[in-house]
């Protein structure tokens, strides 16, 4: 049987920092990403691909914004946008991947699926919203915004001062449609699914779908994935080769090869950033630790060359360091 492979594609596999966001960038971009997995088409493995929507659901959601104000357009639910950027992207992806495999001259169906994401209404994150979406607002407008819609919103991060709205980022419980995403995958098929950390849903008292205003995380939905499709391995694409702990300090040194106990460690006492490479550890734990065989973490450009990259185990070969 070949190996089943979950691919998480980072932001920067669709859009750059420095990229206005153009259509012909992000098609540029996901060429260029898929490029780099075709190799492990030709060794044999079957593939499911997940995606972020980080940059695009916030420019869906100022496009609602300017659509109301300006032409009184009713504004859309965030499950609506995640849905749209779902859609869009996963459209995208899907186009790109049939161009390559054509030229390549792989023959494979390729399926991109509208993918719920089960979440508990009883998320604590629901109390602490802290995932910041759409456009940076001043204390006149947040103040507006939140008497009209009830919105919540906290300073901004970065250098620019202003504030935006921020939502929950529940963990996800459940991948709806997940054993029709690992027949597909392993009749062969590249699935796209899990976009943007799937679009929220809880049921409700009555057994209902009902949907949440929140987002997940991306990287934790595709663990979640991983898991329930029983992948052999779990793909995490990022912006680096490798991980690393003191990044970009003097005392900056790459893990390649990792145990689950040690990358535990490092991530329990802080090495990582919250807001980048915490959130990666930890999903690539979670798949570790619910039976996955390695999670790789690392840059679409270094994937092939498999001297790249973090591999994590339950418990990794010395052998390996000879690789």
């Amino acid at each position: 049987m070949n190996k089943l492979a979950v691919i998480a594609l980072g932001g920067n596999a669709l859009l750059r920092d420095n990229q206005a966001g153009t259509i012909e960038e992000q098609e540029e971009n996901t060429t260029e990403t898929i490029e780099n997995l075709i190799f492990l088409l030709k060794e044999g493995y079957n593939l499911v691909l997940t995606h972020g929507n980080g940059p695009q659901v916030g420019n869906i959601v100022m496009r609602n914004d300017a659509g109301e104000q300006m032409y009184k357009i009713p504004q859309m639910p965030l499950d609506i946008c995640v849905a749209d950027s779902q859609g869009g992207i996963g459209y995208m992806i899907e186009r790109c991947m049939r161009n390559v495999l054509k030229k390549h001259g792989i023959q494979k169906n390729v399926l991109t699926l509208m993918t719920l994401v089960e979440v508990s209404a009883n998320d604590q994150a629901f109390d602490n919203p802290t995932k910041r979406i759409g456009k940076i607002v001043n204390d006149q407008e947040a103040e507006k915004l939140s008497n009209e819609k009830g919105w919540i919103f906290k300073e901004e991060k970065k250098e620019t001062t202003g504030l935006r709205r921020v939502v929950p980022s529940p963990q996800p419980v459940k991948i709806m449609n997940w054993d029709i995403i690992e027949q597909n995958a392993r009749n062969g098929s590249v699935v796209i699914a899990v976009g943007g950390g799937g679009v929220p849903v809880y049921f409700d008292n009555e057994g209902n779908v009902r949907p949440a205003e929140a987002v997940i995380d991306k990287d934790l939905a595709s663990a979640l994935l991983a898991t329930e499709i029983k992948a052999d391995e779990f793909y995490i694409l990022t912006d680096v080769p490798y991980v690393y702990v003191d990044y970009k300090k003097e005392t900056q040194k790459i893990l390649e090869f990792l145990d689950y106990k040690d990358a535990m460690k490092y991530t329990e006492i802080g090495m990582f950033g919250e807001g980048s490479m915490a959130p990666k550890m930890k999903a690539a734990l979670y798949f570790i630790k619910n039976g996955g065989k390695q999670s790789v973490i690392t840059e679409a450009k270094k994937l092939e060359d498999k001297k790249f990259g973090t591999k994590i185990t339950m418990e990794y070969d010395p052998e390996d360091l000879k690789k």
